[in-house]
C-alpha cells in the first residue's frame, strides 16, 4: 500500500505532490487528535501542535521561526483543506502553463512566508489585537495558494476559468474578488487568516511584476533548498562511503584470518610429515611452504 502511495506521489507532477504533502499531514494530525481524544491527552497534543503552528507573538516566533513553514501545510478542518487542495489543483495547473516548477515552488512558499509575516505584523500593530496576541495562531496554505492565483492572473488576466456555480471567469476577477473579500473581513473573527491572505496575495503580485522586470523573487528559496538538498546529499554519501569502509575493513579482516588459520593447519600438517618420515619425504612445494613459514 505504502510502496504504491510512493509510486504515485513520484509520479505526480509538483502540484499534486504538495496536495500529498499537506493531505498527508492532515490525516496524521488527525489521527493523533483521535486517539489523543480517546486516552484523554487533547490538551498535550494541543500543546505539541503549537509548536508546528505560526504563533501571532513575536516571542514566542523567535523562539519557534521554523513555523513560519510548518504552518502553511497544517489544516484544522475536512472543508478547510479541502477547498483549499481543490483551489491549489486548479489553480496551480494554470500557474504550471504560465511559470517553471522551481517558480511552483517558490510562490508557494513566498506566499506562505509573506502571510505569515502580514498575520504577525497586524496583530502586533492594531490595537484591536491586544488581547489575543498571545493566544492567536495561524495554520493552512490559504495564503500560499492565494499568491499562486495573483501570480497567475497577473501574468494572464484575461485567461479564462470556470468555476462551480459561478461560470467562466476572467482569472483576473477571480483574484481581485477574492482580495477586496478579505479586505472586508479584516475584522472579523478569522481577521488572522485575511491578513495571511493579502500578504500571500502581494507576494503572489510581487513575484509576477518583479519576474516581468527580469528578477526572480522567488531565487533565493530555490537556492536554500538547492543548498539544503546538497547538504543532505554528502551526509548521505559520507554515511554510505563510511559503512562501505567499515564494512570492507570487516570483510577484509575476516578473510585475513581465515587464511592466517588454513596456512597454520598446512604447517602443521608438513610438520607432522616431517616428524614421521623425514625431510627427504617432503614435496619440492612443502619445502617451499616450510621455508617460508619459517622466515615469518
Amino acid at each position: 500500500m505504502f510502496k504504491n502511495l510512493y509510486q504515485r506521489f513520484c509520479d505526480e507532477n509538483i502540484v499534486g505532490r504538495f496536495i500529498y504533502v499537506n493531505v498527508a499531514v492532515y490525516i496524521i494530525v488527525a489521527f493523533i487528535g483521535v486517539f489523543a481524544t480517546l486516552f484523554e491527552f487533547g490538551y498535550k497534543v494541543d500543546s505539541f501542535m503549537h509548536w508546528f503552528e505560526l504563533p501571532a507573538s513575536l516571542n514566542r516566533f523567535i523562539c519557534q521561526p521554523w513555523t513560519i513553514i510548518s504552518y502553511m501545510f497544517l489544516h484544522e478542518r475536512v472543508m478547510h483543506i479541502l477547498w483549499n487542495m481543490l483551489a491549489l489543483y486548479g489553480f496551480g495547473r494554470i500557474f504550471l502553463s504560465f511559470f517553471s516548477v522551481r517558480h511552483f515552488v517558490g510562490v508557494y512558499l513566498l506566499g506562505g512566508i509573506m502571510g505569515g509575516a502580514f498575520f504577525m505584523l497586524a496583530y502586533n500593530l492594531f490595537p484591536h489585537f491586544d488581547r489575543i496576541v498571545d493566544n492567536s495562531y495561524l495554520i493552512g496554505a490559504s495564503a500560499s495558494v492565494l499568491a499562486i492565483v495573483v501570480a497567475s492572473a497577473v501574468r494572464r488576466p484575461n485567461y479564462v476559468v470556470n468555476l462551480m456555480f459561478f461560470g467562466s471567469i476572467r482569472l483576473v476577477t477571480v483574484a481581485v474578488v477574492t482580495v477586496v473579500i478579505s479586505l472586508l473581513l479584516l475584522a472579523s473573527e478569522n481577521a488572522g487568516g485575511n491578513f495571511a491572505h493579502l500578504g500571500g496575495a502581494f507576494a503572489g503580485w510581487l513575484f509576477a511584476f518583479l519576474l516581468n522586470k527580469g528578477t526572480d523573487a522567488t531565487l533565493f528559496i530555490n537556492k536554500a533548498i538547492d543548498s539544503l538538498a546538497t547538504l543532505f546529499k554528502r551526509r548521505s554519501a559520507a554515511k554510505k562511503a563510511k559503512f562501505t569502509y567499515q564494512r570492507s575493513s570487516r570483510v577484509a579482516d575476516y578473510e585475513y584470518n581465515a587464511r592466517k588459520k588454513e596456512d597454520e593447519a598446512q604447517i602443521n600438517k608438513i610438520l607432522e610429515k616431517l616428524k614421521a618420515n623425514g625431510y627427504a619425504s617432503l614435496s619440492e612445494d612443502e619445502k617451499k611452504q616450510l621455508f617460508d613459514a619459517s622466515r615469518k
